[in-house]
């Protein structure tokens, strides 16, 4: 993997490193009844190849999350009373397998974006480092647009070290060239602000070049501009949003990158479909999806989360 930056080029290298290859099956498809989505079950490798291959797919947001090289499997979550079982496997002959597995896959996922699109890449910070170096060497070093700290509270544990209380969202531009698509997005004000200023938008009062004062206007603030550290909470265990699968992430998050990053009828890909949260929250903003994975169980949970949702999904032969 090399980079260019300032007509330098720098590489990444690693022992026995190959490239991984799409494994050959059928692909099986799946529809919503208004065609506004679709749920391709397989290897995400495979089902890549053949959207390039098929040249139907052009996405304004890619967002993807996959496993994070815990080196376990993963189970479910179930209710009180059901048997857990595994919903996919994270485990790694070695970190050069697992990052060549990333960048096989991202190298796919940036020919499918259209060229004001957006792909955001959640990773851990055990991985986001390297994941990075990669990203950049694939969607080029200008192409980086920001590192988003997505923060959370959880239940604290025993150990010697600081608690993690965050993952990385890395953002990168399909082309840096061209405006991305992009609506501002906003933070309620904070209490000391309301205090002073009420819901007011604020003006700087400068005299002689300075800064000397602030005022309100009559115009109503939509808020504070949206930065990259974003306090959004984890899944409650009692939550209604909670599906029971191992790695579902909170409504919440994907909402904001799905309003910020995309427009109405808009195309949303998410590779790692995993619990159905992109799926469920781009059909709900009005957005068209496509997901993709291979594990039964998230197909499962997909399926009964859209069907809660009155999206039906039907199957159609491998092909069409």
């Amino acid at each position: 993997m090399s980079i260019r930056s300032k007509g330098r080029i720098i590489s990444l290298a690693w022992p026995d490193r190959t490239e991984p290859r799409a494994k050959a099956f059928p692909i099986v498809k799946r529809l919503t009844e208004d065609r506004r989505g679709v749920l391709f079950v397989g290897d995400n490798l495979t089902v890549l190849d053949h959207l390039i291959a098929e040249k139907q797919t052009g996405a304004s947001l890619i967002y993807l999350d996959p496993p994070f090289f815990t080196q376990r499997a993963h189970e479910t979550m179930p209710r009180k009373g059901a048997a857990s079982e595994v919903a996919f496997s994270d485990q790694w002959e070695s970190l050069a397998h697992y990052l060549e597995a990333i960048a096989a896959r991202l190298s796919r996922l940036r020919e499918l974006l259209l060229p004001h699109g957006s792909l955001v890449l959640h990773v851990d910070t055990k991985t986001s480092h390297y994941v990075k170096v990669l990203a950049d060497g694939i969607f080029g070093f200008d192409a980086f647009a920001s590192e988003i700290v997505w923060r959370y509270r959880r239940w604290p544990s025993k150990t010697e070290n600081f608690q993690r209380v965050h993952d990385v969202l890395l953002r990168y531009r399909k082309d840096p060239s061209i405006a991305p698509r992009w609506n501002q997005g906003y933070e309620a004000l904070a209490a000391s602000t309301l205090k002073t200023w009420g819901t007011r938008k604020q003006r700087a009062v400068v005299e002689e070049g300075h800064r000397k004062r602030s005022s309100s206007t009559e115009e109503e603030s939509k808020g504070v501009p949206l930065g990259d550290v974003w306090d959004i909470g984890i899944l409650a265990p009692v939550s209604k949003e909670r599906t029971g699968y191992p790695s579902q992430k909170p409504e919440a998050l994907l909402e904001r990158l799905v309003n910020v990053l995309t427009d109405p009828d808009d195309l949303v890909l998410d590779p790692y479909a995993g619990s159905g949260t992109t799926l469920a929250v781009a059909h709900r903003l009005g957005r068209q999806f496509v997901g993709i994975d291979e594990s039964a169980v998230a197909i499962a949970t997909i399926e009964k989360r859209l069907a809660e949702k009155g999206v039906l999904l039907t199957q159609v032969p491998a092909g069409r």
